[in-house]
């Protein structure tokens, strides 16, 4: 890991969910997440709303996978619950060969579960989303 710039808690919740997700086990990866959890993608995939829609979207996604790893590169606590996080996410395809791709999130979090995930292969669009997405938690606690 590069730099790990957040809370230990936050800290401790991503990497839950990456160790939970490279085991492929969704039963802890869901527990994980709230029940009104929110998962956008920003590469086309949909936005999926609800435990059992984000459920249904990455069995989906893991199930195109005969490996895969992803390892957190950086986690960047934003505020307001917000951290963004680059990884490197390598694997196998099925029938296919070798998948090695970078990636990044905007992971919410309260009360210790993820609210709101959004991921896309663009680092930089990435990057800009967490930062509206803390800006937009922060000003919603204001109100």
């Amino acid at each position: 890991m590069a730099q790990e710039s957040t809370t230990p808690d936050r800290v401790e919740l991503i990497g839950a969910l990456f160790d939970a997700g490279n085991r492929r086990d969704l039963d802890a990866a869901m527990s994980i997440f709230a029940p009104d959890v929110v998962w956008e993608s920003l590469d086309g995939l949909g936005v999926f709303a609800g435990a059992a829609a984000v459920r249904g979207f990455l069995e989906d996604w893991l199930s195109t996978y005969e490996v895969l790893n992803i390892e957190r590169e950086e986690v960047i606590d934003l505020g307001s619950g917000v951290a963004f996080v680059v990884g490197r996410e390598s694997g196998r395809l099925l029938g296919s060969g070798r998948v090695e791709q970078r990636l990044a999130w905007a992971i919410a979090s309260e009360h210790g579960r993820v609210v709101h995930m959004i991921a896309s292969l663009d680092i930089d669009e990435a990057r800009a989303a967490a930062e509206r997405l803390a800006e937009e938690r922060c000003r919603n606690s204001e109100v």
